[in-house]
């Protein structure tokens, strides 16, 4: 298995995708939606944990003119975490649980798509094997001390504010 950091990524982003298409299944429960939307969850807070800790940290030292689609990432991730963590809160039958899943899910995936056209083939010219490779065993490491659920909003804002500063 490869350890390069954009390999992992794009994994990371497939298992979501795929979680994505369960919850636009017509004919779903309430119990199988809110067994999905707890496994979107999860997935995105430890990938945006080990982004937000990692990757763009080491990214925007080592390649500064990356800078700002690196802090246009952090507020993606923002927005994301935000609506993560409401419906961390909701039950899947309440009213509003689609539609912030549905919002949540378009957001995400904008910020995919944007990532691996355009931030990870730049990250790519910029970096080398060598140089992924080792971004990759950080962000395996990040993974296991990764929080399987949202954050309360002062923990992570706390979190994102140390790394921007």
């Amino acid at each position: 298995m490869s350890h390069d950091a954009i390999v992992l990524l794009k994994n990371d982003h497939q298992e979501v995708r795929k979680q994505f298409r369960a919850f636009r299944k017509a004919g779903l429960t309430p119990v199988q939606k809110q067994t999905i939307v707890d496994s979107i969850l999860e997935l995105l807070t430890v990938h945006t944990y080990v982004e937000n800790e990692v990757m763009y940290p080491r990214v925007r030292q080592l390649l500064p003119d990356l800078e700002d689609d690196v802090l246009e990432s952090y507020e993606e991730h923002h927005v994301a975490d935000v609506l993560c963590m409401e419906l961390a809160t909701m039950d899947a039958t309440d009213e509003r649980f689609d539609a912030k899943t549905t919002v949540l899910i378009e957001n995400v995936e904008h910020h995919m798509e944007e990532e691996e056209q355009e931030w990870f083939p730049k990250v790519r010219e910029g970096l080398g094997r060598k140089q992924l490779q080792e971004l990759g065993e950080e962000l395996l490491e990040a993974r296991k001390r990764a929080p399987r659920r949202p954050e309360q909003p002062s923990a992570m804002k706390k979190a994102v504010d140390a790394v921007i500063s």
